[in-house]
């Protein structure tokens, strides 16, 4: 098992590592550049090849990027051009309200999710699992910002029940929980109904296996084989499609935190394209692509915890 954790770490540092120098060569091609950005009106050439120079972008780009990756493991992500405080210190102000709005949705999609999954599954064709059926099938189709947008004009400006911008961080915690509701149901809505079919699926499957016959055949309650048994192993592959919906959700978040106007990472990348503040630009994607790896490492390694025979075939 340590060395599984031990594996799955090292590989989620090197995907990293990649992704961050995959990021550095797509931003430097984007149009325009970060002289002209920085200096403004009074871009002159000798200006622009000076803060060129300055910033080490005259160099090869292996050079760049092995440069950068260097400055990353120091902790340094450049300055924001716009502030002129360091990256990390932006970042630390928005990551949080990115966090909240994931580790939200998540909950959400999971906790209304496994529980009509594994219901559908054990009332299969009734009525109950045709509704389940249909409902999932139509939340997944629907994009997040759609349900943002019209949860904000019923729910918010209609009702009056939930705030309709801001993330409320500055007025107590009730303030931020309640600011929270919306973004984190437009998020994570769609991630119900992808949860339930696949805990479904899931379920019919284990629930036919002589594991779970012999368990009937020896006399053991049917809520105790369904719940201690089979649940916990038909979960298993769930873990991993919600380690992999993280990202999925942070592509939604971004639209969601620009409708609701929260500042986390989502807005502040929108922000730095239009700005083109480049070293916010990839300091917001790189801790997208930090969030998803984590995610995803982390569902690895509880998985392997639940069933072990996803370490044989995990490898």
């Amino acid at each position: 098992m340590f060395a599984y954790i031990i594996k799955r770490i090292g590989l989620g540092i090197l995907v990293l590592l990649l992704a961050i120098s995959s990021l550095y060569m797509l931003i430097q091609a984007a149009p325009g550049d970060p002289a002209s950005a920085m200096l403004g009106p009074r871009a002159t050439p000798a200006l622009k090849a000076a803060i060129t120079e300055k910033l080490g972008l005259d160099k090869p780009m292996p050079i760049q990027i092995f440069n950068y990756l260097i400055s990353v493991l120091q902790g340094d992500l450049g300055t924001d051009l716009k502030s002129k405080q360091p990256v990390w210190n932006t970042l630390s102000i928005h990551m949080p309200r990115t966090l909240e709005l994931l580790g939200a949705s998540v909950l959400i999609a999971a906790l209304v999710g496994i529980p009509l999954g594994c219901v559908a599954a054990v009332r299969r064709n009734s009525m109950f699992d045709r509704v389940i059926g249909v409902f999932s099938v139509s939340v997944i189709a629907v994009p997040a910002v759609i349900i943002a947008i019209f949860g904000m004009l019923i729910f918010a400006a209609g009702l009056g029940w939930v705030p309709a911008i801001g993330a409320g961080e500055d007025e107590g915690l009730m303030s931020l929980l309640h600011h929270l509701i919306l973004p984190a149901f437009a998020v994570g809505v769609g991630w119900i109904g992808y949860i339930a079919r696949l805990v479904r699926a899931s379920m019919i499957e284990v629930l036919s296996t002589n594991y779970i016959r012999n368990a009937r055949a020896f006399g053991l309650p049917a809520r105790m084989i369904i719940y201690r048994y089979a649940l916990r192993i038909a979960v298993a592959p769930t873990i991993t499609v919600i380690g992999i919906g993280v990202g999925v959700m942070m592509g939604s978040a971004v639209f969601v935190e620009i409708v609701f106007a929260r500042p986390g990472i989502g807005k502040l990348m929108y922000e730095a394209v239009l700005l083109r503040n480049y070293p916010v630009s990839l300091g917001a994607v790189m801790a997208a692509s930090f969030i998803l790896i984590v995610s995803t490492t982390l569902s690895d390694i509880l998985n392997a915890l639940i069933d072990p025979r996803f370490m044989e075939t995990g490898e």
